[in-house]
């Protein structure tokens, strides 16, 4: 694999770290053990020792359960602003150390900010989420970044320009989404959509007392 090609894979895991940093760490450390990937890099191949992964999988259920409670959830995920960047920066930096060292700096720029968009994307979903009176959505969300964090941190190491091109896709319609949101949330909030919904008045109509 070529300086870009891992670079790429750099990318992807940090992506990952940005949704959740222990069930990233976790699904690296099984899919290497199960052999569904290649070895890692060296560097990061530490987080397929057993323990790494039993104490990461044993965190992601804590804060799976922790996320299942509206407003907690909401809470822990601002919480994690100043964790999941800077964590996801180490993991890129690891992913390329083997390669070349002069290829650390820009897998840190560029992972961690990567993984602060992601991130934040995230958190503005999990903010509207969070919304609801039940654990359902809630999970269902859960459920949903387990699915992209498996999917990208397995199919980044055989087709690492794909897989980041298709993360960096559904980044972008996130973001989209999450603009929408909060664009609906501030006319409910102001009252426009009330009036925009409300039936206009005929001015034809005389008025009536």
């Amino acid at each position: 694999m070529n300086s870009f090609g891992v670079l790429a894979q750099a990318l992807g895991v940090a992506y990952a770290a940005g949704i959740n940093v222990p069930a990233t760490i976790a699904v690296l450390g099984l899919a290497q053990r199960q052999g569904w990937i290649g070895h890692l890099p060296a560097g990061l191949d530490v987080v397929a020792n057993p323990w790494i992964i039993g104490l990461a999988g044993s965190l992601y259920a804590i804060e799976f359960l922790l996320t299942l409670l509206p407003g907690l959830a909401s809470v822990w995920e601002t919480l994690q602003t100043v964790v999941r960047p800077v964590a996801a920066a180490v993991l890129a930096a690891a992913t390329v150390y083997h390669l070349d060292p002069v290829m650390v700096l820009p897998a840190v720029l560029l992972g961690g900010g990567l993984a602060a968009t992601t991130h934040g994307t995230k958190l503005g979903l999990r903010y509207a989420v969070d919304a609801s009176p039940e654990p359902i959505t809630n999970a269902m969300a859960n459920l949903a970044e387990l699915t992209t964090i498996a999917s990208i941190g397995i199919a980044v190491w055989r087709h690492p320009y794909i897989t980041l091109a298709l993360a960096l896709l559904l980044l972008v319609l996130l973001m989209l989404l999450v603009r929408r949101i909060v664009l609906t949330l501030r006319r409910l909030l102001s009252g426009q959509w009330y009036r925009s919904t409300s039936p206009a008045k005929d001015p034809q109509l005389p008025a009536t007392k």
